[in-house]
């Protein structure tokens, strides 16, 4: 198993650990940038360990991860008078980390900035990596650079903040490591009860995997690619839904790409039935079915024509081979995408 990198703290205790990293850093300004969520939540669990700072307060949700909001972020900073010696902490889930990170490498060329990440899917996955970005036109981070925090301090006591739909949307890039890369520890996910999983642990071997997996391959040329297994399909349907009266939160949409994406692997690259059945059972169990109309279908499957991973006209997916072995760069078409999206209705 890989190291826990010198970036990334897991701390049951936050107050030291974020007190003295912003000591060494020696600051100019501070900003802290929530949402509508972590305001109430989270930020005053930590406000009495930071020194003088202000705080840039956005509203929450995938549908305002966008230049506009940015724009609003870029405005604080600039009126706060920020320079390249200032800093700026992430407090949040997903959207949090990757804007805010957005906007910290991108404002002056770039200040910078530690994720404190609040939810299991933003601990586990969208924390971890150095992946920045917003959407655009409603396409997942289509816009985005890569540039790692200065830290990123985990701290599982967050987790008792989330509503369980949150939890189990996180849940789903923990199911994603295993499936991937390690084959005991899916066997290990299967044993436990959802009222029953131990997410510190969770937590520690995603952090793990992911950092490993990254460390080899920085800017996904390579065999990073395996991480965005679920993903192809999962964001065609986040980005079907996002603007819907019932959006899906990211991880209940990779959880049905996980389910497509693994019976694509089945008639690609030779994923074994049962293992297909197993994870279908698993993911069905857990997260339940969304009624997809199957005359929606060819419209979630065009959302794939413009997924980051295509090359040369070709909508390119990370598949399985076995349970904890990917394969990436595999080229699916679109009839494909419906025959997977059809499948997963049938069920």
């Amino acid at each position: 198993m890989y190291q826990l990198p010198s970036n990334i703290e897991i701390t049951e205790d936050i107050t030291p650990v974020i007190k003295k990293s912003i000591a060494d850093g020696q600051y100019q300004t501070i900003g802290v940038l929530i949402d509508s969520n972590t305001s109430v939540h989270c930020y005053p669990l930590i406000e009495s360990s930071l020194p003088e700072h202000f705080v840039i307060n956005i509203a929450a949700g995938e549908k305002h991860k966008d230049l506009s909001t940015c724009n609003g972020i870029w405005e604080e900073m600039t009126d706060h008078q920020m320079d390249r010696k200032s800093l700026l902490i992430n407090l949040g889930g997903g959207v949090i980390g990757d804007m805010g990170g957005f906007c910290a490498a991108t404002y002056k060329r770039g200040i910078k900035f530690i994720n404190v990440p609040t939810t299991l899917l933003a601990q586990v996955d969208a924390s971890i990596g150095g992946k920045l970005g917003v959407d655009f036109q409603g396409y997942k981070n289509h816009i985005g650079v890569f540039q790692d925090p200065e830290q990123v301090i985990i701290c599982p006591e967050f987790l008792s903040t989330l509503p369980t739909i949150e939890l189990r949307s996180g849940f789903a890039e923990v199911i994603k490591h295993a499936l991937i890369f390690d084959s005991q520890y899916w066997s290990k996910i299967l044993s436990f009860s959802w009222d029953a999983q131990p997410w510190s642990e969770h937590i520690l071997h995603s952090v793990l995997t992911k950092h490993g997996i990254v460390t080899t391959d920085p800017t996904e040329i390579g065999v990073r690619k395996i991480l965005n297994f679920g993903h192809t399909i999962g964001h065609a349907i986040e980005r079907h839904y996002l603007h819907g009266s019932e959006p899906l939160l990211h991880g209940e949409a990779i959880a049905i790409g996980i389910i497509c994406e693994s019976y694509l692997s089945t008639l690609k690259e030779g994923l074994s039935n049962h293992n297909l059945e197993e994870v279908t059972d698993y993911l069905i169990k857990t997260f339940g079915r969304v009624e997809i109309p199957r005359e929606e279908l060819n419209a979630i499957a065009k959302n794939a024509l413009q997924d980051k991973k295509n090359e040369g006209g070709q909508i390119i997916c990370t598949l399985l081979e076995d349970i904890g072995q990917a394969t990436y760069n595999t080229p699916i078409s679109l009839q494909e995408i419906e025959q997977a999206l059809d499948y997963y209705c049938s069920l």
